[in-house]
């Protein structure tokens, strides 16, 4: 019996592409840190390359990088630029966003050393002779910005500034405010500008309520009080075995039920600056039928779900759990934190697990306004 073989020759071009597509190497999907600086590594020569000559780093480098790191967690931003001839660097940041910081820093941390690279989580801080901006018309810099800070006596230990720019008015007051915000991220870093400051107000000299203080002081002025807000709350904690919890019940103007299971001791504390992230976690459901409430079924679930949040998130570690809020096909459930980063890594965490219409939100919050509703 004769042998049969397939022989191809004298292809076009076309039938070589659609060869090629068929046999082309399927990419190994990201799932992990080290997936992605697995792939990174394989590619970093020729993004190497398209940043040092200044081609097309945006097709070349960007829209590459943006949808590999889209395939870990949406959220992560990126920068890039030569350090010097034979170095590049590639800053990895939230753009501000305090849920991201934690995974931005933990890819970093995962990160190989790599020839010719410097790999930095978040944007860093920059000289102030160094940090100038220039935008919608305005010019943003030492030469034109000052502060001071603002002292309450009811909350002592929020950091509150005011930013003075000589241009602002009410006409171009939302152009000056994100050119002042872009300066102070350049100038204090990514990670101080968003922990540091409670409040921050821009005016124009017309505004001034204080002696002006050259902005380069103002890092200084942070560190400072920063320091001594940690020293006044080292080793803070507070027991919720022993607090009494309240049950409220109220109709809203829908006709839908209220139903609310708040620590009140806990509110009462003195020290609630001591925790001053809050977390607020929604999680949606069909309360269509039961005047906005669950049905036994999604109350199970959603019981499930705040015992696993509460098992990871500890009192005793530094997260309190204030009560939660269930109304209008919502359960909101409240903590407050000693810090930001473990929070939203057990939020993401369980958000996949899942699956369910759950969302979070972290902010800073010293004197937790946030709950005076309960109280008043």
């Amino acid at each position: 019996m004769p042998a049969f073989g397939i022989l191809v020759t004298n292809l076009y071009p076309k039938q070589m592409s659609l060869l090629k597509s068929i046999f082309k190497k399927k990419e190994t999907p990201i799932k992990t840190y080290d997936d992605f600086w697995s792939w990174f590594r394989s590619n970093e020569k020729s993004f190497f390359n398209v940043i040092k000559q200044q081609g097309d780093i945006e097709k070349e480098f960007f829209s590459k990088l943006s949808p590999k790191l889209n395939e870990l967690k949406s959220g992560f931003f990126f920068l890039t630029g030569m350090m010097n001839d034979n170095t590049a660097e590639l800053i990895l940041t939230a753009d501000g966003n305090i849920k991201n910081i934690n995974f931005v820093e933990e890819l970093v941390a995962a990160a190989p050393e790599i020839n010719g690279w410097k790999l930095t989580a978040l944007k860093p801080p920059s000289n102030i002779q160094d940090t100038y901006i220039e935008m919608a018309g305005y010019k943003f810099s030492s030469d034109n910005i000052w502060f001071y800070p603002n002292n309450n006596e009811w909350h002592p230990d929020e950091i509150d500034v005011t930013i003075i720019h000589p241009d602002l008015n009410e006409n171009n007051r939302n152009d000056i405010t994100n050119g002042v915000y872009i300066f102070l991220d350049n100038f204090l870093g990514e990670l101080n500008f968003v922990t540091t400051i409670d409040n921050l107000n821009v005016v124009g000299n017309d505004d001034v309520e204080a002696e002006r203080v050259p902005i380069e002081k103002l890092n200084d002025y942070l560190i400072w009080r920063e320091k001594e807000f940690v020293e006044k709350y080292e080793g803070v904690r507070h027991d919720t075995e022993q607090d009494s919890y309240s049950a409220m019940e109220a109709e809203l103007k829908s006709g839908n039920k209220l139903l609310a299971i708040i620590n009140m001791d806990l509110l009462k504390w003195e020290s609630k600056a001591s925790h001053p992230w809050i977390l607020n976690i929604e999680i949606k459901y069909d309360g269509s039928r039961r005047n906005g409430m669950p049905d036994e079924r999604t109350y199970q679930l959603l019981s499930i779900i705040e015992d696993e949040i509460m098992a990871d998130l500890k009192d005793y570690d530094g997260y309190l759990n204030i009560g939660r809020q269930t109304a209008d096909g919502i359960r909101e459930i409240y903590f407050a934190c000693k810090d930001f980063r473990k929070p939203s890594a057990v939020l993401y965490r369980i958000q996949q697990k899942y699956g369910v219409a759950l969302d979070y939100d972290i902010y800073k919050d010293k004197y937790w306004q946030s709950f005076d509703r309960f109280i008043n």
